[in-house]
């Protein structure tokens, strides 16, 4: 089924028995779709073989409305094939919905594109049966059904690989606003992700609100009754002359203009982009700062307004280093022309996914809303040979953490002052120095390290063990080679529902 909208006229009985007046229906709809081309059209006719269809000891009763009307307005199936040859020259999608079996098979042997299934013949079961036995496309109207209902219709089709179309619809004829129940739209389209949802009308054919929802809550085909009415023809509250059909595709095409690109982020303009900037922060010097150095927070303030070309704000994401590369005076603004950017986010998207897979393997439990922090003492670039990512779980009078270190990697020697802790090694092996003498651990191992003992690790395999300590101070880890590192040296990320979720796997 294409993508595009599909716009569905009903013209059930409003050509009145006429072929003649059923082809001006069809014409003059024509005329007016002519003006949208960017839309999918489609007629819909119904088929009823009343011979078969009605009780032989009611064919006469015109007691009876509908029977009535279904006996004076009938047409042969010479007939409906003028009426088909008429819409197939003007361009539609024939669809035709068949009230009983005969009419699926005088469907299908008349070649229409798309079979309806009206919401009274819903759950008749015989009749879907017959239905998708043909194997054509499906547009279905369920008004009335539970959801009970509803969704075993749908597997019927879909379960049989048949395109399936599900319509909202009220039957009520016409509809009030207060019983047009468009909510139900996002509904079926959460219910049903992978089917197409569109919305069949009976509301008063001058209310184009009710389209102008639907397109938003992103029903995509649309189905409404349409008829020309004459000096002798008065169409019924629901159903639609061609103005008003003008005036509907009017509505429509101005809520897809409004709703915009669907599917993807839509492309900012110019013009937005230039009003946002006018109203954003810039990042000025709090003091002099020279060329060389790394732009810290300590060294700059945000304030209004920004001038053409300034880092700002937006640009301080914790994912972006910048360095200075000229001087800058104390209050003047920081220009990108003074600064070399370089934004680690696929790089430390990478350490995550690594981590992530260390710590499924190990069968550690990661607390729910856990702060990872990771240590990358020469830069990001080289975290693979030097550095640890460290999970705060808690940190009170007492602390645990959990230590990943990946396979190859080494933590720098360094030591605390406030701070005890004992490693209790989960997963892998590590190897600890603690004052110049080596030890390798391995699962189950325990290590306790005292104040002020100096210390650093490694794994050969990769490794996750935990640290309970006592309470952990920031500033109290002292490293022998600190002149060296990068500033900053650390980044923290929140691990994410599904992260937390992939290490916690069950077995």
């Amino acid at each position: 089924m294409s993508i595009r909208p599909l716009f569905v006229f009903e013209m059930a009985n409003n050509h009145q028995g006429s072929v003649e007046h059923g082809k001006r229906i069809i014409r003059e709809i024509k005329e007016v779709c002519t003006d949208f081309p960017e839309f999918d059209y489609g007629f819909k006719f119904q088929y009823r073989d009343l011979d078969t269809f009605i009780h032989p000891d009611f064919k006469d009763r015109f007691d009876i409305k509908n029977i009535k009307r279904f006996q004076e307005t009938k047409l042969s199936q010479e007939q409906f094939a003028e009426l088909l040859k008429e819409l197939r020259d003007c361009g539609f999608k024939a669809i035709c919905t068949p009230f009983d079996e005969v009419s699926v098979d005088r469907v299908d042997d008349q070649g229409y594109d798309y079979i309806k299934i009206a919401s009274c013949s819903f759950t008749d079961w015989p009749l879907l049966e017959k239905i998708a036995s043909k194997n054509k496309p499906v547009i279905a109207s369920g008004a009335g059904s539970t959801m009970d209902e509803v969704c075993r219709v749908v597997s019927f089709f879909t379960n049989r690989n048949i395109d399936f179309s599900l319509m909202h619809c009220v039957a009520e004829y016409p509809t009030t606003n207060a019983h047009l129940q468009l909510n139900q739209i996002d509904f079926y389209k959460k219910s049903f992700p992978n089917i197409r949802i569109g919305f069949s009308t009976h509301e008063a054919p001058d209310n184009t609100m009710p389209i102008r929802l639907a397109i938003a809550k992103g029903a995509r085909i649309f189905e409404k009754h349409v008829g020309v009415p004459t000096d002798t023809i008065t169409l019924n509250g629901y159903s639609a002359n061609p103005q008003q059909i003008r005036a509907w595709l009017e509505a429509a095409r101005e809520a897809y203009e409004i709703c915009g690109i669907e599917g993807e982020r839509y492309p900012s303009t110019e013009k937005e982009q230039a009003d946002l900037a006018a109203l954003r922060r810039g990042v000025f010097a709090k003091n002099q700062l020279e060329s060389g150095n790394p732009l810290e927070p300590k060294d700059y303030f945000l304030a209004f307004p920004c001038c053409e070309g300034q880092l700002v704000a937006s640009d301080l994401s914790k994912y972006n280093s910048i360095s200075l590369k000229n001087d800058v005076n104390e209050k003047a603004p920081v220009m990108k022309t003074d600064i070399v950017e370089k934004n680690t986010t696929e790089e430390l998207y990478g350490i995550l996914k690594e981590l992530t897979q260390l710590l499924a393997d190990s069968n550690v439990v990661v607390p729910v809303g856990s702060e990872c922090e990771v240590s990358h003492h020469y830069g990001i670039e080289k975290f693979h040979e030097t550095g640890v990512a460290m999970i705060d779980c808690v940190n009170r009078e007492y602390c645990k953490k959990i230590l990943a270190v990946l396979p190859g990697q080494s933590h720098p020697t360094h030591y605390h002052v406030q701070k005890e802790e004992t490693f209790v090694v989960l997963h892998g092996d590590l190897e600890i120095v603690l004052n110049g003498e080596k030890k390798v651990l391995h699962k189950g191992d325990l290590m306790t390290v005292e104040r002020r003992v100096k210390h650093s690790f490694a794994s050969e395999n990769g490794c996750v063990f935990e640290e309970i300590s006592s309470t952990h101070y920031a500033n109290d880890s002292f490293y022998d080679e600190r002149d060296s590192f990068v500033r900053p040296r650390k980044t923290k990320v929140h691990f994410t529902k599904d992260m937390v979720n992939l290490i916690n796997k069950s077995e």
